[in-house]
């Protein structure tokens, strides 16, 4: 059963992940299913790592990043899951990655990462669940 979190709670939560956060972060995009918690050892390829410029900031519990540049990936493969990182390395936050429409909590345009072909997050966005 999913909680329902108050919306001026989502808010302060929001705010309290934002500053964890902190400048610098890193979206690692990887292959395989997402780890069982983020402080569980990363799983999968690393398909590509994508730098975040700046610090997410929050409002209303959804939090937002600068759009960070394209980047060339790592590896090629299927992303399947991401992991979020603070500056320092600590693995903040897993989720889900689909295409577009799939209901991941990261959608991309193709889940198909092509060596050659730079990877376009386009501008971060990370939701705290409300009621």
């Amino acid at each position: 059963m999913a909680l329902s979190i108050a919306v001026a709670s989502a808010q302060a939560m929001g705010v309290a992940l934002a500053s964890d956060i902190g400048a610098g972060a890193i979206i690692e995009i990887r292959t395989g299913a997402k780890p069982a918690t983020p402080e569980t050892a990363a799983a999968g390829t690393l398909l590509v790592s994508v730098p975040i410029t700046g610090s997410f900031t929050s409002t209303g519990g959804v939090l937002t990043a600068a759009d960070p540049a394209s980047v060339a990936p790592a590896a090629a493969g299927t992303a399947a899951h991401f992991r979020l990182k603070k500056s320092g390395g600590a693995a903040i936050l897993d989720g889900t990655v689909t295409a577009t429409g799939g209901g991941g909590d990261m959608q991309l345009g193709s889940t198909t990462i092509t060596m050659g072909v730079n990877v376009d997050l386009g501008v971060p966005t990370l939701t705290v669940p409300v009621a």
